[in-house]
C-alpha cells in the first residue's frame, strides 16, 4: 500500500485501526518530497522536524488510547503568503526572502488544533500575483501531469503537491481563481469560500476585499472536510463571519430530481479550446442524466469582469504593498547598510526596485495609476460600478436557478513559457472564475475529464455560504465518475 495515495479518511481510519503510525505517514510523504521536489518543485520550504514531532505526538495518544480528530496526524502542506509560526514566509519574493513569520494566521490554528501535520510551505507567484506560478522569484512550478506546463496559479505549488501526492491536502488562497484554476490544470479539487467564510488573519495581502483561503484536495469529501475545520468567524478578521445557513444532509439527496442548474451563454465563447468546451459539455449532460434540469441563464455583465478585476485588485495591491519599504519590512540585507544611502527615499527605490518581480511592479504602477488623482472616478470607482452589477447578474440568475456550471480555463494547461512574456494572454487565464471573487460568491474546481493527458476542471457556483451544497454537487459527478 503507497501511504501517499491515501485520502484523509482513509488516512484516518488506517491510524486509528493502528495498520501504519502516524511517523510512518509523514516520513512516506518526506520521502516522496524528497525524491521528486527537485523537479515539481512544489515546496519551497519543508519542515521535516515540525512535521515528524507532530507526528509522533499523535502517535503518542493512538498509544494512550485517546481520540483523535480526522485531520489528526494527517500531513499538509501550505501555501508559502500564509503564516506559519517561526517558518519562513516568503509570498513567492525575493523582498521576504528572509521573513520568519512571528505567529499563526487563523487557519493555521485551526489545523494544528486539529493536530494536522504541517510538511512545508508551497510555491506560489509572487504575492499570490499570477496564472502558471512561473511569477515565483525563486523558479517555477511544474505539473505533475505533464512536467513540460504549468500547473497554474498562483497556487500551483500548493496543487501541484496534492496532484503529485506529496502531501495529502493543501491550503491555497484564491483572489481571481488562484485556487481553483490550478485545482483544473492539476486535476485536483479546490474550493474557493465565500468570500468571509474564511478569515484571512495571517494571509498576506494581494486585494484584500477578493483575497480568500481555502483547501485543495484529492477528492470532494477530502474539501469539506478541510473547510469544515478552517471555516468560521475570527474577531482578528473585521470581514469573517459566521455561516447563517444550515443544510440538512438529506436534503439535497431528495432534491435532485428537481435541480435547477444554469449555464450561462457569456462563457461558452470564442476563445474557449474546443475539446475543453466538448468535456465540460459532457459532464453538464451527466447532470441532465442524473435528473437535474438545465437552464440557460445570462450573466451579461461577464465581459466587464477581467478589467474591473484587474484595476481593483491592482489598486488594492498597490496600497497592500506600500508596507515593503526596506524598513517595516523588506531586504534584510539593505537594512543595515543606511550609510550607503543618500535618502530615505533611496532605501525605498532601492529596496522595492530589487525586491519586487517585473508583475508586481506592474500591478502597483497599474494600480497607482487608476487611484491616482483625475484618475480615480475614471478607472477604480467604475471598475467598483461594474463589480455591483456584477453581483446584481448573479443574484438575478440564482433566481431562476441553484447553481450556475461553467469551465475553469478556456484551456487546458499550457507549457511553461508559453504565455510568460505577453502578461495580457496570461490574464485571459482567469476570464471566467474572477467573477465569482467580484461577487464574494463560492465556488469550486471539480476534475471532470481530460485533454490528451490534461486535466480539465469544471466550475461550480453558488449562493453565498453554500459551500456545502456544491460540494455535494460535485460529489454527485466524482461518484458518477467513478461508476
Amino acid at each position: 500500500m503507497d501511504l501517499t495515495d491515501l485520502t484523509i479518511k482513509e488516512a484516518h481510519q488506517g491510524l486509528v485501526k493502528k495498520e501504519f503510525s502516524a511517523l510512518e505517514l509523514t516520513k512516506a510523504y518526506l520521502d516522496k518530497i524528497e525524491k521528486e521536489n527537485k523537479e515539481i518543485f512544489a515546496f519551497l520550504t519543508v519542515n521535516e522536524d515540525l512535521a515528524l514531532s507532530q507526528a509522533k505526538k499523535i502517535d503518542d495518544f493512538i498509544a494512550e488510547g485517546k481520540k483523535i480528530s480526522i485531520l489528526a496526524g494527517i500531513p499538509c502542506a501550505i501555501k508559502d503568503n500564509i503564516l506559519v509560526k517561526d517558518i519562513k514566509c516568503t509570498a513567492g519574493s525575493k523582498i521576504l526572502e528572509n521573513y520568519i513569520a512571528p505567529y499563526d494566521a487563523t487557519v493555521i490554528k485551526k489545523l494544528k488544533n486539529q493536530e494536522a501535520v504541517i510538511l512545508g510551505k508551497t510555491n506560489l507567484d509572487e504575492f499570490a500575483m499570477g496564472s502558471s506560478t512561473e511569477n515565483s522569484a525563486f523558479g517555477p512550478t511544474r505539473n505533475p501531469h505533464d512536467k513540460s506546463r504549468v500547473p497554474g496559479g498562483s497556487s500551483g505549488g500548493s496543487a501541484a503537491a496534492v496532484a503529485g501526492n506529496l502531501c495529502c491536502f493543501a491550503l491555497g488562497s484564491d483572489t481571481g481563481g488562484s485556487i481553483r484554476q490550478p485545482a483544473s490544470f492539476c486535476g485536483v479539487v479546490g474550493l474557493k469560500p465565500t468570500y468571509g467564510a474564511v478569515s484571512r488573519y495571517g494571509l498576506v495581502a494581494f486585494a484584500s476585499s477578493l483575497d480568500q483561503i481555502g483547501p485543495i484536495t484529492k477528492i470532494v469529501e477530502d474539501a469539506k472536510i478541510v473547510f469544515d475545520a478552517i471555516k468560521g468567524k475570527d474577531e482578528m478578521d473585521s470581514t469573517s463571519l459566521n455561516s447563517k445557513f444550515k443544510i440538512q444532509k438529506s436534503k439535497l439527496q431528495i432534491k435532485i430530481q428537481n435541480l435547477r442548474i444554469g449555464i450561462p451563454k457569456e462563457y461558452f465563447v470564442k476563445g474557449i479550446d474546443p475539446e475543453v468546451e466538448k468535456v465540460i459539455k459532457g459532464a453538464i449532460k451527466k447532470y441532465t442524466e442524473l435528473g437535474a434540469k438545465i437552464e440557460e441563464v445570462s450573466l451579461p455583465h461577464t465581459e466587464y469582469a477581467l478589467p474591473a478585476y484587474y484595476i481593483i485588485s491592482s489598486s488594492e495591491a498597490s496600497a497592500n504593498l506600500a508596507r515593503y519599504d526596506g524598513i517595516k519590512y523588506g531586504y534584510s540585507k539593505f537594512k543595515i547598510q543606511y550609510s550607503k544611502f543618500k535618502s530615505l527615499l533611496d532605501v525605498y527605490l532601492k529596496t522595492r526596485g530589487n525586491g519586487f518581480g517585473d508583475e508586481v511592479k506592474r500591478r502597483i504602477m497599474l494600480g497607482a495609476y487608476a487611484l491616482s488623482a483625475g484618475y480615480y472616478e475614471a478607472y477604480y470607482l467604475r471598475a467598483q460600478r461594474v463589480r455591483t452589477l456584477i453581483k446584481e447578474d448573479f443574484k438575478e440568475a440564482f433566481q431562476k436557478v441553484d447553481f450556475i456550471l461553467t469551465p475553469v480555463s478556456p484551456t487546458p494547461a499550457f507549457k511553461l513559457g508559453e504565455k510568460i512574456t505577453d502578461p495580457l494572454t496570461m490574464y485571459l487565464s482567469d476570464i471566467f472564475t474572477v467573477s465569482v471573487n467580484l461577487a464574494g460568491l463560492p465556488a469550486v474546481s471539480i476534475p471532470c475529464g481530460k485533454v490528451g493527458n490534461l486535466p480539465v476542471g469544471l466550475q461550480i457556483i453558488g449562493r453565498a455560504f453554500e459551500e456545502e451544497k456544491i460540494l455535494k454537487i460535485g460529489k454527485l459527478l466524482e461518484d458518477y465518475e467513478l461508476r
